[in-house]
């Protein structure tokens, strides 16, 4: 392995490389600044044109070609840590070796964020989606919570009435579900969302099992265009799950976009199991925020849910406490990190703001225009 992967840095680590890559990332830091610009011919020109050959390419495949390029991808760096620690062990490394090493590795890095951000991180700079559908979302008084809370816990009752523990089995054949969640953005105005989902492209993750001791429910791949979603959470977190990814692969790349464009696809579809799994996710981040602001209320509204709904949740805490490890700690910390990075300064809290932005458009359109 060891002169394959010395032929592979041979063949990609060309000088014009270098000269290619550099340039680029600059340009990519440059257009952080002109968020316009890139809304205009990256995120609504460029990216859907890549994106949807991206699916057209690998979309038929019925594996993660994603997930197998990043499984490679760890295993090549394992090898190359524990060449490294062999060779600080034997004292065989020199300054020359070590240059290379480093040279190898920021080589990697400088690809890594050139073909990220052009396959989809540039979407992170364009404006918030807010300002498309002209809505103001600002932090929720007390009573707009509990307005929102209020509704929440009527549409749970209703569907949970509705959803069959039969509906939520046929989850288990994968093409149901995301059949079901290609439907439920067809009913978006293409009007107000261009570039509507075409050319499907979800696929469960191969590293779902692993992903619960990591923290993941589902992703998007940006070099693959795949969107993966963990077939091992509950069933009835699935439907939220897969229409959050789609948002990603539609270029909403901040996660309370994508959060709340799940919502407006979840919320116009005909399958109880998707609305009953968008009411059930959107209560949970709701109760999040009330119990910012008052702890008793918070628990006044869990005590008065339906009781399909408190089954639920004691399974997915008995989920979370099942999974919970050290590791997931640090990953969790890193991925806050990078999506403070990205635009999104309240990291890993960026998930619950699609409250505030329900709330918003609530505001905005008039109660009955959303749940």
């Amino acid at each position: 392995m060891k002169k394959w992967l010395a032929r592979f840095y041979a063949h990609l680590m060309r000088r014009w490389t270098w000269w290619l890559l550099i340039p680029l990332a600059l340009f990519i830091r440059v257009l952080a600044y002109f968020p316009q610009w890139v809304d205009r011919y990256y995120s609504n020109g460029l990216f859907p044109l890549l994106s949807r050959m991206q699916r057209f390419i690998l979309g038929w495949i019925p594996f993660s070609i994603g997930d197998l390029l990043y499984g490679f991808l760890v295993l090549a760096l394992l090898y190359q840590l524990i060449q490294l620690l062999y060779g600080l062990i034997r004292k065989r490394f020199t300054r020359v070796s070590l240059a290379e090493l480093l040279q190898r590795i920021f080589f990697l890095l400088l690809l890594g964020y050139v073909g990220f951000n052009l396959l989809w991180g540039l979407n992170y700079n364009r404006p918030p989606l807010a300002d498309r559908l002209h809505m103001q979302v600002v932090s929720p008084t007390p009573a707009e919570l509990d307005t929102l809370a209020t509704d929440l816990l009527r549409g749970l009752d209703h569907y949970a009435r509705l959803v069959t523990p039969a509906q939520r089995d046929s989850f288990n054949q994968k093409k149901r579900l995301f059949d079901g969640a290609v439907e439920a953005y067809q009913h978006l105005h293409p009007g107000s969302f261009p570039s509507l989902y075409v050319t499907p492209s979800i696929k469960p993750s191969l590293f779902s099992y692993p992903g619960n001791y990591l923290g993941f429910q589902g992703y998007y791949n940006p070099f693959t265009g795949e969107a993966q979603v963990n077939t091992t959470i509950p069933r009835f977190l699935e439907p939220f799950v897969t229409a959050h990814e789609i948002a990603h692969q539609l270029g909403y790349s901040r996660e309370q976009e994508a959060n709340f464009m799940a919502v407006l696809a979840c919320d116009r579809s005909t399958e109880p199991t998707f609305r009953y799994s968008m009411y059930f996710d959107l209560f949970l981040y709701t109760l999040g925020e009330i119990s910012l602001q008052d702890t008793t209320r918070a628990k006044q509204y869990l005590e008065s849910a339906p009781p399909q709904v408190k089954t639920d949740l004691a399974t997915y805490r008995h989920f979370k406490r099942l999974h919970r490890n050290p590791l997931e700690r640090v990953i969790m910390w890193l991925y806050h990190e990078f999506l403070r990075a990205n635009n999104q300064p309240n990291g890993k809290y960026t998930y619950n703001e699609v409250v505030s932005w329900v709330i918003a458009y609530r505001r905005t359109f008039g109660r009955t225009s959303l749940l």
